[in-house]
């Protein structure tokens, strides 16, 4: 295993913040016929996501499935969320979440909803349910900012739909650079510039927004291990190595950071 990828599978392995891991999470490519699927409308997508319902709920063993029939009978949706999350299928746990959104109609659990989507993404097998994921996060972001127009960390997100599912990801880009001229201080916005600028492999620019984040939070110490990586992936060993220690020094996690210093003492002496 070469020295970028333990770095990487290091990342993946320390205990950080739930938000953290799901960036990091390797992102699939999208293929042209899963691109074709972005330009439908919300009602086709909405359609698309129906049917991998469908298929999940036929393949439940028969007594799962009767237990499931009989939520979906009551429309207890509360209940059918729970149900999936359980059997570890966010996808279709964020649908029923929707349901939940769409009765309630607050803009919190339209945005919890988006949130369920977007993540959701992350674990999923069947790359071509990908494309209506990201649609349906989108709706629900779009719904949620209906409700509250001003709310930055739904902008944000609506943003980072655009720019990782979309065919327009300048879209997403440009609000992105229109809230940071009023709010360039939101860690959310800025870890979003920097795993983009990571995914396209613009590590100068990766590094600048994970130092950023540092200046604004020097106790968010995650960055240090995104710089690492960074760092490595342009063969600055030396830095890597100060990026890690630096997370050493400053983490409570005794696990994560014994596997660090296993790390830290392989690369000095190669």
């Amino acid at each position: 295993m070469n020295k970028v990828k333990q770095t990487q599978l290091l990342l993946l392995s320390v205990a950080v913040v739930v938000f953290v891991l799901l960036y990091i999470a390797p992102k699939r490519s999208d293929s042209p016929k899963e691109k074709q699927g972005e330009t439908k409308s919300s009602i086709t997508t909405f359609a698309n996501i129906e049917s991998f319902v469908k298929t999940a709920g036929g393949m439940l063993a028969p007594e799962l499935k009767t237990q499931h029939d009989a939520l979906l009978n009551k429309q207890s949706f509360d209940s059918l969320v729970k149900f999936w999350d359980k059997a570890k299928r966010p996808d279709i746990a964020s649908y029923y979440f929707e349901k939940t959104a769409a009765k309630s109609n607050s803009a919190l659990n339209w945005f919890k909803a988006g949130d369920r989507y977007y993540y959701s993404i992350r674990f999923i097998k069947d790359v071509n349910e990908i494309p209506a994921l990201y649609q349906s996060a989108m709706r629900c972001y779009e719904s949620g900012l209906k409700l509250e127009p001003k709310n930055v960390d739904g902008q944000i997100m609506l943003a980072a739909c655009y720019v990782e599912g979309s065919q327009d990801p300048m879209k997403g880009i440009t609000l992105l650079r229109e809230i940071e001229k009023t709010d360039s201080n939101n860690i959310k916005l800025q870890l979003n510039f920097a795993f983009f600028s990571a995914k396209s492999q613009q590590w100068d620019k990766a590094i600048a927004r994970f130092q950023k984040v540092l200046k604004i939070d020097p106790n968010y110490i995650e960055a240090y291990l995104h710089l690492a990586d960074a760092y490595e992936q342009q063969g600055d060993k030396a830095k890597t190595i100060e990026m890690l220690e630096k997370y050493v020094a400053n983490s409570n996690d005794v696990e994560a950071t014994q596997e660090i210093k296993k790390y830290i003492q392989q690369l000095k002496t190669e």
